[in-house]
């Protein structure tokens, strides 16, 4: 008995992908980003702690979820026929009713902020339970990822800048015009590193016949990719001149303009491995943005 229940913890894990740890990444540094610029600096341990954990959590739900909407089409890709669900380890019920723990664990930590952001964490996981049906017949349903990867960003400015009140005018007055143009600039990040990913499995994909930018954008896939990381560092670094931020926060664009460049030279040939591996290493991007707002506000 104890031997299967390990068993079942180690199949749990890897359903949530608990050994790869970039996704939680990636939503997690443009999350931090924006409770920094929210609060004008460091937001405290409390923000800090929920917004970390709650990162963790929502992502894993996710991965539940669109394992087990995705299953049928997994088990036709070479990198996803072992998942647990898709290869039959882990029902779909059970895979639903992990992703629900761990999704209302979740919503316990937004509970303890404030009405503003319990109120948007409902458009949140609307977004993240619409992600993988997407593909069905969206030509781009990385935009749709874009907007469910960015949604850290307005719930963490509801988090710092919102009350206990219900009204919609208290909701939508707690999450500024700046913290959509933080999104709308951060879908652009999501576009790249995700059409990246999607470049790993266009082979599959065209046969299956599920919809993806790689197969949508074609030979100009590699272009596009660079000019989505473009767009999102001009426009992160156009609302830094606005917000008047220091030299940290431009030259932590400049670092994640180099690491763009580099992810350049992994994917010009198109193999699965370097566009692998580009995705793979994208939360460094975000890092480096994150760590130049961080120390911007901690030098004001």
């Amino acid at each position: 008995m104890a031997s299967l229940g390990r068993s079942r913890l180690a199949l749990y894990l890897d359903l949530i992908r608990w050994d790869r740890p970039a996704g939680t990444l990636l939503l997690l540094w443009p999350t931090l980003s924006a409770l920094w610029i929210a609060g004008g600096g460091f937001p405290g341990w409390h923000l800090l702690a929920v917004f970390v954990v709650g990162t963790f959590l929502m992502r894993s739900a996710g991965c539940a979820a669109n394992d087990v909407a995705d299953r049928e089409f997994d088990r036709h890709v070479k990198r996803t026929a072992a998942r647990p669900v898709t290869s039959g380890a882990v029902a779909p019920r059970e895979a639903l009713a992990l992703g629900a723990v761990l999704a209302l664990a979740a919503f316990v930590l937004v509970l303890t902020t404030n009405a503003a952001a319990v109120a948007w964490s409902f458009a949140a996981l609307a977004m993240t339970l619409f992600y993988p049906f997407s593909k069905r017949f969206f030509a781009m349903p990385q935009a749709v990822l874009g907007v469910a990867f960015s949604f850290g960003i307005p719930m963490a400015f509801a988090a710092v800048r919102g009350g206990d009140g219900w009204s919609v005018s208290a909701l939508v007055g707690a999450v500024p015009a700046l913290a959509w143009w933080l999104l709308l600039g951060n879908l652009f990040w999501v576009l790249a590193y995700d059409t990246e990913y999607a470049m790993v499995d266009r082979d599959d994909d065209l046969r299956i016949g599920i919809k993806t930018s790689a197969i949508t954008l074609g030979r100009l896939d590699v272009a596009a990719v660079m000019l989505f990381y473009a767009a999102f560092i001009v426009v992160w670094a156009m609302l830094g001149v606005q917000l008047g931020l220091g030299w940290p926060y431009f030259a932590g664009l400049v670092a994640a303009a180099g690491i763009a460049a580099w992810h350049y030279t992994l994917i010009r040939s198109r193999s699965r491995e370097g566009c692998f591996r580009a995705f793979r290493l994208n939360h460094w991007l975000g890092f480096a943005v994150f760590a130049g707002t961080a120390l911007a506000f901690t030098l004001r």
